[in-house]
């Protein structure tokens, strides 16, 4: 499994929970059954029946949710790779046309800054002071 894609380790991971998750479901509504089977009364069979439809029920849609969330994230991780793949491959091509042009890039530099005259003052900037008395 070293050379597996990680995208396929997750997918079959998710597969085997699946049916660990699946098998435990069954035996759950298996259990109710029995118990409905076992029931005097009629309001407690029927109940352990609902209940065991319920579990069938809720199971499979949470073993059905665990499965789309690790599709999911096996999907994720497979385009990310193809991504990181393109832009590895990009930046490969990038740098051998750099090298085929010969052309070294010319460094940039720095424009001095401009100095800010002194003395410069606009007319109507100046306040007089009162003398208290």
């Amino acid at each position: 499994m070293a050379s597996a894609d990680i995208d396929v380790v997750i997918r079959q991971i998710a597969k085997q929970q699946n049916k660990a998750i699946l098998a435990a479901i069954k035996a759950r509504r298996d259990h109710f059954a029995g118990l409905a089977a076992k029931a005097k009364d009629a309001s407690s069979k029927e109940r352990y029946k609902q209940a065991a439809k319920d579990v069938a029920e809720h199971g499979a849609a949470a073993a059905r949710r665990l499965q789309v969330s690790a599709d999911n994230a096996a999907d994720s991780f497979a385009r990310s790779m193809r991504m990181a793949g393109d832009a590895y491959a990009a930046k490969a091509t990038a740098d051998a046309v750099g090298k085929a042009t010969d052309k070294p890039a010319a460094p940039k530099t720095p424009k001095p800054a401009k100095k800010i005259a002194k003395g410069n003052k606009a007319s109507g900037t100046k306040t007089s002071k009162k003398k208290k008395s």
